[in-house]
């Protein structure tokens, strides 16, 4: 059942602007800043932390009580151009097949899928960008390039999707995506899903070894973003409750429900052993917006609060490293 939704929450400030065109020349280039769990604190203090909380709110409420599939009356030409992007490097896996050596995690064909990427990616993002936006590029490579896993370890998991959602909040402090809620609910439920397809294919073809996982007691092996987007778009649902998860009978209508049934298609067993912190979110949390709000918590924690995962996500120019007085929590 939809329950659409016309404007943002109020409680919800509009997203800063960078122009680009009179900063570039002074911002410096992302690299890598954490290091330590100093750092990691640090960077809590930073406009880019409160830039991405503030950006992934919106991106939640953007979606509240709209269902999968979900197209705009008008989409925008930024939104197909970055459809177009991923559909691109989608083909390319059909064009790259595993190796047939026996290799339990990391088929080794991903490397030369990344090295395509990494040849191509310049290109890529010229007809992305086009003119308008071309100096933007050195600031929003470094992103892409590692929003599909790492082409040295063969692996996938929350950093390398955060640096996707990095990659579209610089779009966004740009302007190259308009912060209005048609547009962020197109980005989270036509582009989000999309580069969610992406990252499957990767994985079930290359096998990739998830990064980082913490087995058992996490929420997933490689994702957390659907979870929260697809919370959100559950919110305030009466005819669905929370408990419906432990069903296998799940119908694809949000990023959610995606996320479970794929996992019942990764794994045998009983859903609580294999799935432990769903399977207890399902049974013991009363409503949708209860599970929105705790896994917001809990990604800022366990994704965003550990060192080992935002330790390779590079920061600088348009995300800024320096302090900031508007605290550290994005709820």
């Amino acid at each position: 059942m939809q329950t659409p939704r016309s404007t943002m929450a109020t409680s919800i400030p509009e997203l800063r602007e960078i122009d680009l065109v009179s900063l570039s020349k002074s911002l410096d280039f992302p690299s890598l800043k954490i290091k330590t769990d100093e750092d990691v604190e640090a960077w809590k203090s930073t406009p880019s932390y409160q830039d991405l909380g503030l950006f992934l709110r919106r991106l939640n409420e953007s979606v509240v009580g709209y269902d999968l599939p979900w197209r705009p009356e008008i989409r925008c030409q930024s939104v197909e151009r970055l459809l177009a992007l991923l559909q691109i490097i989608e083909q390319w896996i059909d064009e790259i097949p595993p190796l047939t050596t026996p290799q339990r995690f990391g088929n080794l064909a991903f490397r030369t899928w990344g090295r395509r990427l990494e040849e191509n990616i310049d290109s890529l993002l010229e007809d992305l960008c086009g003119p308008n936006f071309s100096g933007a590029i050195p600031f929003i490579r470094p992103y892409l390039l590692s929003s599909f896993g790492n082409f040295v370890r063969m692996d996938y998991g929350t950093g390398h999707e955060t640096s996707f959602a990095l990659f579209l909040l610089c779009l966004t402090l740009i302007r190259y995506f308009k912060p209005n809620v048609e547009e962020e609910r197109d980005i989270v439920l036509n582009v989000f899903r999309q580069y969610l397809q992406v990252c499957w294919k990767l994985q079930d073809v290359y096998r990739l070894e998830p990064a980082g996982s913490h087995g058992v007691w996490g929420l997933d092996d490689y994702c957390f973003l659907p979870y929260i987007f697809g919370s959100s778009e559950l919110r305030g649902q009466t005819l669905i409750p929370v408990s419906a998860v432990l069903q296998r009978s799940l119908l694809p209508t949000n990023l959610y429900f995606l996320a479970i049934i794929r996992i019942h298609t990764l794994k045998i067993g009983p859903f609580h052993e294999h799935s432990s912190q769903l399977h207890s979110i399902a049974a013991g949390v009363p409503n949708w917006g209860k599970v929105n709000s705790g896994l917001f918590k809990m990604y800022e924690a366990e994704v965003l609060g550990k060192r080992v995962v935002v330790q390779h996500i590079p920061l600088g120019g348009l995300l800024e490293w320096g302090s900031s007085d508007s605290g550290k929590s994005m709820r």
